[in-house]
């Protein structure tokens, strides 16, 4: 299945477009950090669920600790009960360092960073939501976070931009982050669900 992600940097969308595109699904941003609202969340949201797409929602992540982490699946919870929202393909833990954020202050180390993953997915399990799973690169799934110290069935997406997707495990591929629609772009995905 065929989709996109999005965030508030990708401005006013022509859901239209995205369907006529064959896209059949969309990962929309939630927010990020510490109790931080993607301004554009509910009018993707309504956008997406209005042009007949399936959702999802990530989530990305400024935690340096375990109790970062959980303030983060706490923050994802309350949003979700107060705009009503069913992620259909689940709830990913955006776990990457783009903007230098967790260099600037302390890379935590590789055990930390997998103990992070675990405490967001236990934290979202708990509170009710059974598919909840990891956004990383494709060098973060397989040096900086131990995916065997995480359950089995716990969900990846690949962020590897080309021709394949090298994670086995992987149940969302992100194979670019130049998908042209109506002059827009987009990540491009994969959902193999």
């Amino acid at each position: 299945m065929k989709g996109i992600d999005v965030s508030y940097h990708n401005g006013d969308i022509d859901w239209q477009a995205v369907v006529a595109a064959g896209c059949q699904f969309v990962i929309i941003r939630l927010g990020y950090g510490i109790r931080h609202l993607d301004h554009k969340f509910a009018d993707n949201v309504n956008g997406a669920l209005s042009a007949g797409l399936k959702i999802g929602v990530y989530y990305y992540s400024y935690a340096l600790n375990v109790e970062d982490a959980k303030a983060e699946a706490q923050f994802v919870q309350e949003v979700l009960q107060e705009y009503g929202v069913n992620p259909e393909l689940g709830i990913w833990y955006d776990m990457e360092d783009a903007d230098g954020y967790k260099e600037r202050n302390g890379m935590p180390d590789n055990q930390t960073i997998t103990d992070m993953c675990s405490a967001f997915i236990c934290a979202l399990n708990e509170a009710g939501y059974s598919h909840v799973g990891i956004y990383a690169s494709y060098s973060w799934l397989t040096s900086k976070i131990d995916t065997s110290q995480l359950a089995d069935y716990v969900p990846y997406w690949n962020a590897q931009w080309g021709n394949s997707n090298d994670f086995p495990a992987a149940k969302m591929w992100q194979f670019t982050d130049c998908l042209d629609i109506g002059g827009q772009t987009f990540d491009g995905n994969e959902y193999y669900g």
